[in-house]
């Protein structure tokens, strides 16, 4: 399932548009991305067509499974690679960016120890 690491961008980035908002649009995509909507609407039609997302009627856009799948991972990631950054005494913005990068390369046994040392020996 390995997909480019801007599709990944893009899934992750629905994933939590809707744990926040409750639906997500091209729009909220795009101001939340800072990028333009034509580039997110080419975007969309690929994962469209490549069965990671689904396009309502209304342009309301939804996961479908296997984009859930990997939007979940890269949350996952996300997150305790951020709380992993800061608990070394960087700033939670820098460790947001860093871990946003890191996120699409590590590998699951680097990830794997990471998650386990932050769940045995760091407490949020």
């Amino acid at each position: 399932m390995k997909i480019q690491q801007s599709a990944e961008n893009y899934l992750e980035t629905i994933f939590v548009l809707t744990k926040r908002n409750g639906i997500v649009r091209s729009v909220d995509i795009a101001n939340e991305l800072g990028f333009s909507k034509p580039s997110v609407s080419i975007a969309m039609k690929s994962l469209r067509e490549n069965g990671y997302i689904e396009v309502m009627g209304d342009g309301h856009i939804a996961l479908l499974e296997k984009g859930k799948i990997i939007a979940e991972k890269l949350y996952e990631r996300h997150t305790v690679l951020t709380n992993a950054i800061v608990a070394l005494g960087v700033s939670e913005e820098i460790a947001a960016e860093d871990a946003c990068k890191i996120e699409h390369i590590i590998s699951e046994e680097t990830f794997d120890a990471i998650k386990k040392h932050y769940n045995t020996n760091i407490k949020a």
